[in-house]
């Protein structure tokens, strides 16, 4: 009988250790983040930064704000613009405080967790670390990064926002990188017209010349642009005679290595209709130069890739077709999606 109560005793202190605090915050609530069935498993681990709905608009929020530069001028917004697949379209290098240029194109952002390096040169090799390089570059946003971090403390909303995301306690870098993280890694494109016919979506298929200009892109460009993601993640030198005016090394500047002279990352080819100028440096604002480029204008140097040293030849029909089928890559829901837009910080 004593072994009874003490077993119902048990019991009732268990129910009631587990019941929910009515006056308690109910806390962050998890976000359920769709991908793809036919794109391989992401590289970046979600597990380790658990999406919630608190997290992303904070992201969301931080994304937009200038006051995450020195001058409260520039966002990452501001560079990465979502008409453009969030590339930017007005310049051909990035553009930050005090009117200064880099002496890189922005890259688009989208399909993140699905890269192991990023940088035009491989800079970064983390997700969530991507974002401390434009914050603290002093061509682009120029903060200091404890001077940001007492900005944000400082700040009775952000404050909340922070509480309300990853629980009570002080804002540190590591909530900062993983608020933005978390919203960047909803920035993902895979809805296409290729990817509607990729996956027999019904009524839909490719023009006669949308099917020429794919059988191009799998005879010449599908090496260094694999499918799905239109980027094998590899750093190559694709023949752009050198920009004395930069002196940009490329990935050598990370290695050291001579070998990785002149190497840039392979770019996804998704959204690339949205998002001129092209190539690292921004040189060409219009696909048939790029086509023009891998045609007629391949340069050599010691560092060149194999597969562009003798160029890749193409007729005028050729890239009218290629034209066509790389416009199927682009994703109207992705650049028009109202939950990665633009919001206003008061």
């Amino acid at each position: 009988m004593i072994k009874r109560c003490i077993y119902i005793a048990c019991a009732f202190l268990l129910i009631w250790s587990c019941r929910r605090n009515p006056g308690a915050s109910p806390g962050p609530q998890p976000f359920q983040l769709e991908l793809p069935p036919d794109f391989p498993e992401p590289v970046y681990d979600i597990s380790q930064n658990p999406l919630t709905v608190e997290g992303i608009a904070l992201g969301r929020r931080l994304f937009y704000d200038p006051r995450l530069s020195r001058d409260s001028t520039i966002s990452c917004g501001f560079c990465h613009q979502q008409f453009a697949a969030f590339a930017h379209f007005d310049h051909p290098l990035s553009h930050g405080i005090d009117n200064r240029t880099g002496i890189r194109s922005v890259p688009g952002l989208f399909n993140l967790i699905w890269q192991k390096d990023f940088m035009w040169d491989g800079g970064v090799n983390h997700l969530e670390i991507q974002p401390l390089t434009p914050i603290t570059d002093p061509d682009e946003m120029g903060e200091d990064l404890a001077v940001l971090i007492a900005r944000l403390n400082a700040d009775a909303k952000y404050r909340s926002l922070f509480n309300a995301a990853f629980g009570e306690g002080e804002i540190n870098s590591q909530r900062l990188f993983r608020a933005i993280t978390q919203f960047m890694v909803t920035m993902n494109s895979y809805n296409s017209k290729y990817d509607s016919v990729k996956r027999n979506a019904p009524g839909v298929t490719f023009t006669y010349e949308e099917e020429q200009g794919y059988q191009v892109f799998q005879q010449k460009c599908a090496s260094c642009h694999k499918e799905p993601l239109f980027t094998d993640g590899t750093f190559r030198n694709n023949g752009l005679p050198y920009n004395p005016a930069l002196n940009d090394a490329g990935r050598m500047r990370i290695t050291n290595n001579t070998a990785d002279y002149l190497k840039f990352k392979v770019p996804s080819l998704r959204n690339i209709m949205k998002s001129p100028p092209y190539m690292h440096d921004g040189r060409f604002y219009d696909i048939y130069n790029v086509f023009d480029h891998y045609s007629e204008g391949v340069e050599q140097t010691p560092t060149i890739d194999p597969l562009v040293q003798n160029g890749i030849p193409l007729t005028e029909d050729e890239k009218r077709h290629l034209y066509f089928f790389l416009s199927t890559l682009t994703d109207p829901g992705f650049i028009n999606s109202q939950s990665l837009s633009e919001i206003v910080i008061e």
